[in-house]
C-alpha cells in the first residue's frame, strides 16, 4: 500500500475503509447496532488497514474488536476516529479528555494513529480548548496524529493563532458533484493531507459512463479510475462497501497511471 507523508513524519495509507454503516441493522448510517461486522472482517482480510470510524457512528467498540479479533497486530493498523463538534463532547476539558479516553477504550488500543474534529466548532474559544486537549494527547503519546474535518479555509486560518500542533489532516467531501478543489489546493498548500470522504459518491449516470469510458483504456472499472484519480493527486480516499468483491476492486488501484488528458476529462466532470 502507497502511504503519504504527514508534517510529523508518519505516514497514512493513501487507501482505507470507512466503517460508518458497519455493524448496523440494514447496513444504515442511523440503523440499530446488530454487532454484525461482517463487513469489516472481509476489509481487513483484503488488505485494507486504515479503518475510520467516529464518535458519531456509535460503533467503536465493534470496530476495535473486529480488529483485535483479526489477528493482526495493532501496529499495522491505522485507527482513525473522531470526536463530535456537540458540547456533551467537547463543552469542557474534561468532557473533552473523557471523550478520547473512551475512544481509546473503546478501540482497546494505547494510542490512535489520528483523531479528527468532526466537524467545524464555530466558538473560537471552544475550538481552542478542544484542540489544546488533542494537543496534550498527542504530548503523551496517547495519539499520534490530529486533524479536522469539515473544515473550511477560513477556520484552518483562524486555527493559526493558536495552534502548536497544525491540523495534520482536513478529511472533507471530494467527488465529481463537488470536487472541492480550491480548498485541496489550499491544504496541500499548508502541508495538510486531504482526505476525501465520499469519494465514490453523488456521480450522475453521465459521469459514470465518462469514467467507465475511461476505464475500460486500462482495463478499470469507473471506481478504479476515480480513486485513482484522487490519490494521483495525493488524496487520501476512504471509499467503502458491504461487498467483498467490491472491497477487492476498490484497492486495486496502484498497477496504472492516468494520462494527463484522461486526467483532464475528469477534472471537468
Amino acid at each position: 500500500m502507497e502511504t503519504v507523508t504527514l508534517t510529523n513524519g508518519t505516514n497514512i495509507p493513501l487507501v482505507g475503509t470507512g466503517t460508518n454503516t458497519y455493524g448496523k441493522v440494514e447496513n444504515k448510517y442511523k440503523g440499530e447496532l446488530n454487532d454484525d461486522f461482517s463487513a469489516l472482517e472481509s476489509a481487513i482480510q483484503a488488505g485494507y488497514r486504515l479503518i475510520d470510524t467516529a464518535i458519531y457512528y456509535r460503533n467503536e467498540a465493534g470496530v476495535g474488536q473486529t480488529i483485535k479479533d483479526s489477528g493482526i497486530a495493532r501496529k499495522e493498523f491505522y485507527l482513525t476516529t473522531k470526536i463530535p463538534e456537540l458540547d456533551e463532547y467537547v463543552g469542557s476539558k474534561e468532557v473533552v479528555e473523557q471523550a478520547l479516553l473512551k475512544s481509546l477504550e473503546n478501540l482497546q488500543t494505547d494510542y490512535i494513529d489520528l483523531y479528527l474534529i468532526h466537524q467545524p466548532i464555530e466558538d473560537k474559544k471552544t475550538l481552542k480548548r478542544a484542540w489544546q486537549v488533542l494537543e496534550s494527547f498527542v504530548d503523551a503519546g496517547k495519539i499520534k496524529s490530529i486533524g479536522v474535518s469539515n473544515f473550511s479555509i477560513k477556520l484552518l486560518e483562524e486555527m493559526k493563532a493558536y495552534t502548536r500542533i497544525q491540523p495534520a489532516v482536513n478529511q472533507i467531501e471530494s467527488n465529481p458533484s463537488n470536487w472541492n478543489n480550491e480548498l485541496i489546493d489550499y491544504l496541500k498548500d499548508q502541508a495538510i493531507v486531504p482526505e476525501a470522504w465520499g469519494p465514490l459518491s453523488r456521480l450522475t449516470e453521465e459521469q459514470r459512463a465518462k469514467l467507465t469510458a475511461i476505464g475500460d483504456k486500462y482495463g478499470k472499472n469507473w471506481g478504479q479510475v476515480l480513486l485513482r484519480y484522487q490519490i494521483q493527486r495525493k488524496v487520501v480516499v476512504i471509499p467503502k462497501s458491504h461487498n467483498k468483491q467490491r472491497q477487492l476492486s476498490n484497492l486495486e488501484l496502484f498497477d496504472f497511471n492516468l494520462s494527463t488528458e484522461d486526467i483532464q476529462v475528469i477534472e471537468t466532470l
